[in-house]
């Protein structure tokens, strides 16, 4: 596995900054797609209109990607995207998560708590307004300046718009500033889900791995009014198998990636960040196991978080393993003194783009010493108990509302304000004693990497120990009533301030404590490292034009490739499975047993379909749901994960090797059809 990431990472390096982009590298924004590159390499044309359809049927849903794929808002994603659905409508009687999730009319549909849906509208580039309103600012004046023309022009662009989100997104880590519009919906019904034995079949094992056998899809709709909503854009259900070959593409919201980072950006990452978010995932992924081990119902109310916690793991995992490769850094290395070079040879960009290397290698030094303070006290503040989310969201909102909207915190301006509204009013279920365990596991944590001489911990911690105050917390909460939030939302500062809950009280100690981290983080560390990281972008486009695709930052884009297997270890690895690999491969025990009605079926089942493929697509976290298309705009499948070559995807792409894994429409039709007996669906998709 090794040589497997770090080779993959090597050569992803002289690609990911070259002048070019490798063949099928890229996640590309609509505006910025390289159709004529595509024709080119895959042969396919891909007109404006093809482009407008496809953006118009793609849904960005919290984590994950997914698309329209009926007239009717039937919106396709994968399981694991719908996990906290699953477990928020079932109870101690109902298992939605072992048993899947299925219904045979639209009046059996039920809503996910807190799901939201968004599809792209509109963009428009905000850089001059951005760059004129920070001119000439640094350090934390930069900062709010920037936030300020920011949050003025995402209250102008979604100003008298019903039903809008508006984000204003930095692109080249600077280089540009776009606002994108969204239509935004609040009401999805969960319409299908198999078992999650049958959508993450292999488990953590196969996890990064392929070949696979995972149905790892589901269904959700789009309600407005009681009524689903009527799409005409969509995109076509194709039930055929794919063909060894055939151009592929995958349209979906890539999280995060790091490929623009300069060299001491991702040596504090290797000695600093990456490990110690590794460490504390390792113990947290013991602790969440044990606590599963207690009964049916805590694996129930833990699987989620398991799932998300180990994919995080192999995720940092293999990042760790590139990042700490010699060869890996001295590829970096040496892409960025040509870079350097380059701008040095011309007397002129020199002058205007000075050394924001240096500057960012000097800022590391900030980063050191204020990161974990940072990373304690707010960035991962409550680390995963939405009863501490709750209680920090009404606390900060209570003090931020009163202040004009550019001179707030910015996740608290006008156009970002519903968005935490609603997710603060919304029903959802809380199991108290895993909000206990992500409580007391952040607060032991803090504790340790603060150290307890600290001032910081006789505030946070008082005479209590972790423990005892983390149950004490989450005993005498009234914060899981929505109507009390609802209450204490309305009644702002005054009705916080009365609050004689707990967890109120405790944010409110602790809150000056975490602004004050903040600000001494935007100041020192990412105020300066934005503005000499705009001057690297800028370096970019003047050396390698547009050729160079920005950063995932969780938003709309399109990559392109093909389906292919590849060669490794003087071995073909084939881009198909079919349904008779999975049976071959289910040994009864988990994580390689079927799910009953898997078993039942068995003798129904085409043993030749195509179950799981792979393309050459490039794709990250964030892409899991993403619809994958064939040339006519017709979905194909699900993009579900990627090999274990892709992990070092952050860093750069590897086309040789670095595959994305799909879940075909082909086998998720077969499997409605004959094992789930859900032909009123399959009607509805094929367009009968």
């Amino acid at each position: 596995m090794n040589r497997v990431l770090l080779t993959g990472a090597v050569l992803a390096v002289g690609l990911a900054l070259a002048a070019s982009a490798g063949a099928d590298e890229g996640m590309w924004t609509f505006d910025g797609f390289p159709a004529a590159r595509v024709q080119e390499i895959h042969g396919v044309k891909v007109d404006q209109a093809w482009l407008d359809r496809v953006r118009a049927a793609s849904v960005r849903i919290p984590g994950c990607s997914a698309s329209v794929v009926s007239r009717d808002g039937l919106v396709l994603t994968n399981n694991h995207c719908v996990v906290s659905c699953l477990t928020a409508l079932s109870d101690d009687k109902t298992d939605h998560l072992k048993d899947g999730f299925l219904t045979a009319a639209r009046e059996e549909e039920r809503t996910c708590p807190g799901m939201t849906g968004e599809v792209l509208v509109a963009t428009t580039d905000i850089t001059a307004q951005i760059n004129a309103a920070t001119a000439g600012k640094t350090g934390k004046d930069f900062g709010a300046a920037r936030d300020a023309a920011i949050t003025a022009a995402e209250d102008v662009a979604c100003r008298l718009r019903v039903n809008a989100r508006c984000q204003a997104i930095s692109l080249y880590r600077g280089g540009r500033y776009v606002v994108y519009r969204y239509r935004r919906y609040t009401d999805l019904r969960l319409v299908f889900a198999p078992e999650f034995a049958t959508a993450f079949f292999g488990g953590d094992p196969d996890n990064f791995n392929f070949p696979r056998y995972d149905m790892d899809s589901a269904f959700l709709r789009l309600y407005e009014h009681g009524k689903p909503v009527k799409t005409p854009v969509f995109l076509k259900w194709n039930p055929a198998a794919p063909r060894a070959g055939e151009a592929t593409f995958v349209s979906g919201n890539p999280g995060s990636t790091e490929r623009l980072l300069t060299v001491a950006q991702l040596e504090t990452a290797r000695d600093l960040s990456v490990p110690i978010g590794q460490l504390q995932r390792a113990e947290l992924r013991g602790r969440l196991i044990e606590f599963g081990r207690r009964s049916p119902d805590a694996q129930r109310q833990v699987a989620d978080a398991i799932f998300s916690n180990e994919n995080g793991f192999k995720v940092a995992y293999g990042r760790q393993l590139a990042l700490n490769n010699a060869a890996f850094m001295a590829a970096k290395r040496k892409a960025e003194a040509q870079l350097r070079a380059a701008v040095a040879a011309d007397p002129a960009l020199a002058a205007r783009i000075g050394d924001p290397w240096s500057e960012i290698e000097a800022i590391q030094t900030a980063y050191a010493r204020d990161w974990m303070p940072y990373r304690q006290l707010e960035a991962e503040a409550g680390r995963g108990s939405k009863l501490f989310d709750y209680a920090r969201a009404l606390v900060r909102a209570a003090e931020e509302r009163p202040k004009a909207s550019a001179d707030r915190l910015a996740e608290y301006a006008d156009s970002r304000l519903l968005v935490i509204e609603r997710r603060m009013l919304a029903v959802g279920k809380l199991e108290p004693e895993l909000e206990q365990l992500n409580l007391e596991f952040w607060l032991l944590k803090t504790r340790e990497y603060l150290g307890t001489d600290r001032a910081t911990l006789d505030i946070v911690l008082g005479k209590e120990s972790p423990e005892a105050l983390a149950a004490r917390l989450v005993a005498d909460t009234k914060l899981g009533d929505p109507a009390v939030r609802k209450a204490l939302w309305e009644g702002g500062a005054e009705a916080i301030k009365a609050s004689d809950d707990p967890l109120i009280q405790f944010v409110l100690r602790l809150d000056p404590l975490a602004r004050a981290a903040r600000k001494t983080w935007e100041t020192e560390v990412t105020g300066p490292t934005e503005r000499a990281a705009e001057r690297v972008a800028q370096a970019r486009f003047a050396v390698y034009g547009d050729t160079v695709y920005p950063d995932a930052t969780f938003t709309l884009r399109l990559s392109f490739g093909k389906v292919a297997g590849w060669s490794w270890r003087g071995q073909e690895v084939t881009p198909f499975t079919t349904f008779g690999g999975l049976y071959a491969r289910a040994t009864g025990a988990a994580p390689y047993a079927l799910a009953p009605r898997w078993v039942e079926a068995r003798s129904r089942l085409d043993p030749d379909m195509v179950y799981n493929f792979v393309t050459t697509n490039d794709i990250i976290g964030g892409n899991s749901g993403s619809p994958v298309i064939n040339a006519r705009g017709e979905v194909i499948g699900a993009a579900f994960d990627g090999n274990i070559h892709s992990i070092a995807g952050a860093y750069g792409y590897e086309g040789t090797a670095n595959r994305t894994v799909v879940v075909s429409t082909a086998a998720i039709t077969e499997a409605l059809l004959k094992v789930y007996g859900r032909d009123a669906l399959v009607k509805e998709l094929v367009g009968k």
